[in-house]
């Protein structure tokens, strides 16, 4: 969608969902990936995967890549911002111009845990466990990303992407 494109992956509760609301909130064209490109799938094949639940349906929380690759291919937009996590994001990461990863400490993210109700992920303790599990060992974060500090207010955090996406442009 966008000249340039953008990723911004964290783990959950690092605020991908409200960095994507204050991108749109600017004015600039961003995709809620969790809600507008992601079903329960195979990582491996995409082939959809019904009726998983629980902690396994992290591990099958995937992307549909020809989406991907359409809406990267639409040139309509000056930037396009790609947020939220995806277990296949191997399958398209070459596909952005840059991937910003955001990061909290465990305080952070279990204060911002504790405020989830328990049907939205993490809001049970085998979800928790999990999330704590890979926030430790950041097995499900792409590692190449530019890291942004995201315990800073949510104005700041943003500030800090566009910075760096500005700087991009002036390299």
């Amino acid at each position: 969608m966008g000249r340039r494109n953008y990723l911004v992956e964290g783990g959950s509760g690092t605020g991908k969902t409200a960095v994507c609301n204050e991108l749109r909130r600017r004015g600039f064209h961003a995709i809620n990936g969790d809600r507008e490109l992601a079903y329960q799938g195979d990582p491996e094949t995409g082939e959809p995967q019904a009726g998983i639940t629980g902690v396994s349906a992290h591990h099958h929380h995937i992307w549909r890549v020809g989406d991907v690759e359409a809406l990267i291919s639409d040139r309509s937009e000056e930037v396009t911002f790609f947020c939220g996590g995806s277990r296949n994001f191997g399958k398209f990461i070459d596909l952005f111009d840059g991937v910003f990863v955001l990061e909290v400490d465990l305080e952070t993210l279990n204060r911002r845990l504790d405020g989830r109700p328990r049907d939205e992920w993490g809001g049970l303790p085998a979800e928790r466990a999990l999330i704590e599990h890979l926030h430790r060992t950041r097995e499900d974060i792409p590692p190449a990303g530019i890291a942004i500090d995201a315990t800073a207010p949510l104005q700041d955090v943003v500030d800090e992407i566009l910075r760096r996406v500005r700087a991009t442009d002036s390299a």
